[in-house]
């Protein structure tokens, strides 16, 4: 194929994704330095789920035995696994505490999944290099992650696929088929062939998010989407067709077929908009819409614990987005079903002044203090939360937490409408987001290696020119 062909006939959406991810614009200071801030906070996120049985019991080779000799390593593991099945297994591990960071728009999700996809590539991809003198870095790693958090995190600013019952992680299998086969060494036309094949993958359906079938794939949904990604890079480098109205053909293309013929297209240029207004999740492995509901509640927690049998009622206001989907009531079936339920992540810091992964837990949730408080709660939309939730100039993500008690008392309502991990608190945030890291890879990796690894994320310049295998070899048991 040439590289430089043209495909006029192509969808115009996949000709500026594809023009977007081959553009040499230099990547902007600030935006390189969330990234790598994205990189640590997804590598410690993963390195928390190894402690889960449920998330390890899913990693490895799909069949026993079936370990490649150079292929892409796992963090926190021995396994060496080709690139489809590695990026499967680091998206998951990234994915699994619902502790990775996240982008609340009209559609929301976690752009660092989208890391699942090119650590894979690009450490395969170094491994493979016989030019040792001209390695893939962990600067060429930032430059795409801001590229791809890009293309998610604008595609959702405007397109709601959760309305019409599509999950997110839609949207990060097409940010990593984009920049994993540009760092494969696609074409404009390999680029486009590949993202014209992801769209017409559809949509995973966004049944195991909701009661009742909450359940533990939607904790692996994104490993899935950045290793089919990865596949689709492959296919479209071995010469793999792509189909130039994947979207837009009439009857059958992706928007008539599952967008009710709403055009999908871009809210706003590409540049790195994304990364720079990312939300990080620094105190609470939670729902993001219930990240300052849980703050409120931990500031009430002091007059609440020797009182919670005089508890009448909690009132928790929160945002449209948050009521529709994590406002639960009944029974909560797993970790899986709790952590997207604001009732009990409310609950668990009125009653014990934490929440941790561990509160999710079958043996934390048979507190039979957890239901009480939570049949006596009543959740709300406050319409302005709604509104400044999608004021771009603001960008909040309010909830107030109101507690009242049966002598005709109550607490005092909490507002909080900017969690921790928000870019205004991002000075407030940063101190505590290395914590998390350094507490997360020191359960897991060796002193000898811990020690090298914080050591790198506090000289960026010499992190950034850091060979992407000789990095991963840092995390490898």
């Amino acid at each position: 194929m040439n590289p430089t062909s043209t495909r006029p006939y192509a969808d115009t959406l996949l000709q500026q994704l594809a023009d977007y991810v081959l553009s040499d614009s230099p990547v902007d200071a600030e935006a390189e330095s969330v990234a790598q801030l994205c990189l640590m906070d997804s590598l410690g996120c993963a390195l928390q789920a190894l402690s889960y049985p449920a998330c390890t019991k899913l990693l490895g080779p799909i069949v026993p035995g079936a370990v490649l000799s150079g292929g892409a390593r796992v963090p926190g593991t021995s396994y060496e696994l080709e690139p489809v099945r590695a990026a499967f297994n680091i998206g998951a591990m990234i994915r699994w505490l619902d502790f990775n960071d996240t982008w609340l728009a009209a559609e929301w999700g976690h752009p660092s999944d989208n890391f699942g996809g090119i650590l894979a590539v690009s450490d395969y991809l170094s491994r493979q290099c016989k030019d040792k003198s001209n390695p893939l870095t962990i600067r060429q790693v930032l430059g795409v992650a801001v590229q791809a958090y890009e293309i998610q995190g604008v595609l959702a600013l405007s397109h709601s696929f959760n309305r019409v019952g599509l999950d997110h992680v839609l949207l990060v299998r097409i940010a990593s088929t984009a920049v994993v086969t540009k760092l494969l060494g696609g074409s404009r036309d390999e680029i486009i062939n590949a993202l014209a094949n992801a769209f017409i993958d559809g949509g995973a359906l966004r049944t195991y998010r909701h009661a009742p079938n909450t359940g533990s794939r939607k904790s692996w949904a994104a490993g899935d989407a950045t290793s089919r990604a990865v596949f689709h890079g492959l296919q479209a480098l071995r010469g793999e067709m792509g189909y130039p109205s994947a979207l837009t053909a009439p009857r059958w293309g992706f928007q008539d077929v599952l967008f009710g013929g709403q055009p999908i297209q871009l809210a706003q240029p590409l540049a790195s908009y994304v990364i720079r207004h990312v939300l990080f999740k620094i105190a609470f492995p939670a729902e993001f819409h219930a990240q300052t509901a849980v703050e409120a509640a931990l500031q009430l927690f002091v007059q609440t614990k020797d009182r919670l049998d005089k508890i009448s009622k909690i009132v928790i206001e929160t945002q449209e987005s948050g009521k529709r989907i994590i406002d639960k009531a009944g029974l909560l079936n797993n970790p899986a079903d709790r952590d997207h339920c604001i009732q009990y992540m409310v609950a668990v810091p009125l009653i014990r002044g934490r929440l941790t992964a561990e509160d999710y837990e079958d043996s934390a949730a048979t507190d039979p203090r957890i239901d009480a408080l939570r049949e006596r709660m009543e959740v709300i939309e406050n319409p302005q939360f709604s509104k400044d939730y999608l004021d771009p100039e603001k960008r909040s993500i309010g909830n107030s937490v109101q507690v009242f008690f049966e002598d005709g008392s109550a607490a005092e309502k909490v507002v909080v409408e900017y969690p921790i991990g928000h870019p205004r608190r991002r000075k407030e945030g940063e101190p505590l987001l290395f914590e998390k890291f350094e507490k997360s890879l020191r359960s897991k990796i060796s002193e000898e290696n811990s020690n090298r690894i914080v050591s790198l994320f506090a000289d960026s310049s010499r992190l950034r020119d850091t060979p992407v295998d000789g990095f991963m070899d840092l995390f490898v048991m």
